[in-house]
């Protein structure tokens, strides 16, 4: 039996193109929501999730940081998937015929631009892949879809326009998750470790818990607060640093972030994507 990795979206989707990509000896398995896909992996019915967790362009994906310290999974890679969209239509349709396209409410402001130069109407829609497949099915040739190309090929539309982001390297980032964490691996381009923590009420307690990773020479390279339990006074912070848990100057800077707070929770140590790494 083939291995399986869900992702929120439907076939097409650009979590699809991440799968496909990043784990090509894995069938995709489309789930409606990352709350579907992360239960998906956590029953059994697949065996690796691929979750959006940030954009170049649009920023941090909504609700995602909040999920992953619940979800009881650990993340083991990370994906980064270069956005390109398109806009795809009726086989028999043109730019010109084009009205209106359909996208998700993440995906219509990263190709603004073209569509006010093409004074085309943006439509939100749940899921980026679920516009192409209702534009191929209504058969409207003013409606089109901004999607992927593999979402084009599913559906049988045509790319009316390609790469028409307003940014050129718009990217989406992914983590990979599973059942269980592998702490044995060591990457070729460093390793990354990611927790959430919760801050003692005590003065300066989030200054001096980040102390310890800067006199050990740890570099964080995210640092975000959200809100939990429906509570102002409770922050809740999701950080990434560079480095396995083994490593010693790391091991030092966790114990000192340790004595400042109420929670840490480990949420995976993994190895550093190449693509982290580019300049380009």
């Amino acid at each position: 039996m083939s291995k399986k990795i869900a992702f929120q979206g439907e076939l097409g989707a650009y979590g699809h193109e991440a799968c496909v990509a990043a784990r090509p000896d894995h069938e995709p398995l489309p789930c409606p929501t990352f709350v579907d896909a992360i239960e998906s992996v956590r029953k059994g019915d697949a065996d690796l999730g691929m979750i959006a967790v940030e954009n170049s362009t649009y920023g941090r994906v909504a609700d995602v940081h909040s999920l992953l310290p619940e979800s009881g999974l650990q993340i083991v890679d990370e994906a980064f998937v270069r956005v390109h969209v398109n806009l795809l239509g009726h086989p028999d349709a043109t730019l010109n015929d084009i009205t209106e396209a359909h996208g998700h409410p993440v995906i219509l402001p990263q190709c603004g631009k073209f569509l006010r130069e093409n004074d085309i109407r943006p439509v939100g829609s749940t899921d980026n892949a679920r516009a192409a497949r209702e534009v191929a099915a209504d058969g409207d040739v003013t409606k089109a879809a901004l999607a992927s190309e593999l979402a084009a090929d599913i559906y049988g539309l045509n790319i009316l326009a390609r790469h028409i982001e307003d940014h050129d390297r718009n990217t989406t980032r992914f983590l990979v998750m599973s059942r269980e964490p592998d702490y044995r691996r060591r990457g070729d381009h460093g390793m990354m470790t990611s927790f959430v923590f919760r801050v003692r009420n005590i003065p300066a307690s989030l200054y001096k818990a980040m102390g310890g990773f800067a006199t050990n020479g740890v570099n964080m390279t995210k640092l975000e607060s959200y809100m939990v339990g429906g509570q102002f006074t409770a922050t809740q912070f999701y950080a990434e640093i560079e480095g396995h848990p083994d490593d010693r100057n790391v091991q030092l800077a966790l114990e000192e972030l340790d004595y400042f707070t109420d929670l840490v929770t480990l949420l995976g140590v993994y190895p550093a994507a190449a693509r982290r790494h580019e300049r380009d």
